[in-house]
């Protein structure tokens, strides 16, 4: 940097609005890198976004600690918005309840399927317990995740890390998937990537339709939800039956 540039930002930093400010500008310019592209799904504005400010953190120097500090404020929203996506939900509800029971399956067997073998392609490799209790809750949403990994053992940090790299591979893999696989109904489409790629795959699901947003975002919830409540006597019990 130069001095002059330096000092700018030094003042600057001192500004808890600063990380708040920095999210929303790389934010909105990675969605017009997004539209420009014609909303291609390797552009996607998460990941434009985190390369960004992960690059300017990087060339300032700044602690990664000084920017959440004003960026919180964006965290603290996640909660109300998830909440929010009960509007889109309830608009679904006769949906919803004619498709309960393969729903309820589809719940268990993705949300299993994402935990066990992501611990059991870690455990293959040879990784450390502690990156094996990280790895298992990538595919819920980040504040449950961490949650989830710190009452394992794992490291929220990394599980943090792994829950948004999931979430964009899924955004951006997702549509070629579905159309190589010939799926069509975007409840069916929603529903998946709900499970998968939890907040970010439903921001995108959402930019398909409704009915596939509303679906990923109850997945989202229930994938949560019933992760919190089974992987923390399910990954013990498969630790004490593998050491037998």
């Amino acid at each position: 940097m130069t001095p002059q540039f330096e000092e700018i930002w030094v003042y600057l930093s001192a500004s808890p609005l600063l990380g708040l400010t920095m999210t929303l500008l790389a934010y909105q310019a990675a969605f017009q890198i997004y539209r420009r592209l014609g909303f291609h799904p390797l552009a996607n504005p998460v990941l434009i976004a985190v390369a960004l400010l992960a690059s300017l953190l990087l060339l300032t120097g700044t602690p990664y600690q000084t920017y959440f500090d004003g960026a919180q404020f964006v965290h603290f929203l996640l909660g109300p918005a998830t909440v929010a996506l009960a509007i889109p939900l309830y608009a679904q509800w006769p949906k919803l309840k004619a498709l309960a029971a393969p729903l309820t399956l589809t719940l268990v067997a993705g949300s299993l399927t994402a935990a066990l073998s992501a611990w059991g392609i870690g455990a293959l490799l040879g990784a450390s317990r502690e990156s094996l209790m990280s790895l298992a809750p990538k595919s819920v949403t980040t504040p449950i995740a961490m949650a989830v990994a710190e009452r394992l053992g794992g490291l929220p940090s990394l599980t943090a890390v792994l829950v948004i790299s999931t979430g964009i591979l899924g955004a951006v893999c997702a549509r070629s998937l579905f159309l190589w696989l010939r799926i069509d109904d975007h409840a069916v489409r929603g529903f998946a990537i709900g499970i998968a790629s939890h907040g970010i795959g439903t921001a995108r699901a959402f930019q398909v339709s409704e009915q596939a947003g509303a679906f990923a975002a109850l997945a989202m919830g229930l994938n949560g939800l019933l992760t919190a409540l089974s992987l923390p006597w399910i990954l013990p019990l498969v630790e004490r039956l593998l050491m037998r």
